[in-house]
């Protein structure tokens, strides 16, 4: 899909959201409860055929105080109205395909934060590298599993245990969702985030339901319930830290409160990890060390090194 294409489609699915009280018009009788063409266009302050060549990807790129106005419009939060901006820009470069890496130092951080579970994440939400607190605090074995199933969102929806791993799965779910859309907006032509999106719409309905409603949250901070199956429950809040070398990998780490049962489990969970040589037939993660991945196609616009 073009970059008008997605435009259009955020801006349908921001209107389908957006009610006309919370502009003080009347509801009155409509098909559907939401805000009109006309009325974005009018409260925007933009002709209402401009608006509707919007809706269909007929339009030039939108100035700067357009987004403004189509951001106030649809309440957008943060992450959104950046969103829509990335949409927005002009066709990007042509972009040429090369490598994505993490540097030996990033490993060394990684080996460091044992006991600590960490792992790198790149755009496409692709485990790029770990610890094996990492991996065993979610229960995956990594080090068997080669792209695409080395990626978090294809464990959540592929996977039968993410289910039970996961006290509040939808959630964890329709945010991972959100967190690949928000990457979309980036990288409008990536073909690896391309054949994630059409796998996941082949294998799961509430992938294909949750997908179209364009829903955008970009990657930081929480907390996550977890049904472990060796050390049961986890309240774990985690970090997700943007690395220098650009947006694209993220170092997250999860840690529980010094004292807390959470805290205490994660402390089992690591002798259980770190001492084991039963190997992943007995518990859900290799014996502790680091494991470089292959390397993984990205792309990059071209002169970029």
């Amino acid at each position: 899909m073009t970059t008008r294409g997605q435009l259009a489609d955020f801006l349908r699915s921001r209107r389908d959201r957006t009610r006309p009280e919370e502009h003080g018009l009347p509801a009155g009788r409509r098909r559907s409860p939401c805000l009109r063409r006309a009325e974005v266009a009018q409260l925007a302050g933009i002709s209402v055929d401009y608006y509707i060549r919007l809706e269909q990807g007929k339009a030039g790129r939108p100035s700067p105080t357009v987004l403004d106005a189509l951001a106030r419009v649809m309440r957008l939060n943060p992450d959104e109205r950046e969103h829509l901006y990335l949409l927005a820009r002009a066709e990007s470069p042509r972009r040429t395909v090369t490598v994505e890496r993490v540097r030996p130092g990033v490993h060394q951080l990684l080996a460091a934060l044992t006991p600590t579970p960490a792992y790198v994440m790149g755009r496409r939400m692709d485990v790029l590298a770990w610890n094996s607190m990492g991996s065993a605090v979610l229960a995956v074995d990594f080090g068997s599993l080669r792209l695409p199933q080395r990626n978090l969102l294809w464990h959540v929806f592929c996977m039968p245990a993410a289910r039970s791993l996961y006290v509040d799965w939808e959630t964890v779910a329709r945010q991972g969702i959100a967190h690949l859309r928000a990457s979309v907006g980036r990288y409008p032509d990536d073909p690896g985030i391309t054949a994630l999106v059409g796998e996941l719409s082949v294998k799961s309905e509430e992938f294909r339901t949750w997908w179209a409603r364009h829903d955008v949250l970009d990657r930081g901070s929480g907390r996550k319930e977890f049904d472990h199956p060796l050390v049961g429950r986890l309240h774990l809040d985690y970090e997700s830290l943007r690395l220098s070398d650009g947006p694209d990998q993220h170092l997250v780490v999860y840690t529980a409160p010094p004292g807390s049962p959470s805290h205490d489990a994660l402390d089992e969970l690591a002798r259980i990890t770190l001492n084991t040589e039963g190997g992943p037939s007995r518990i859900p993660a290799p014996r502790w060390k680091l494991r470089p991945f292959p390397e993984v196609d990205v792309q990059r616009p071209r002169g970029s090194g």
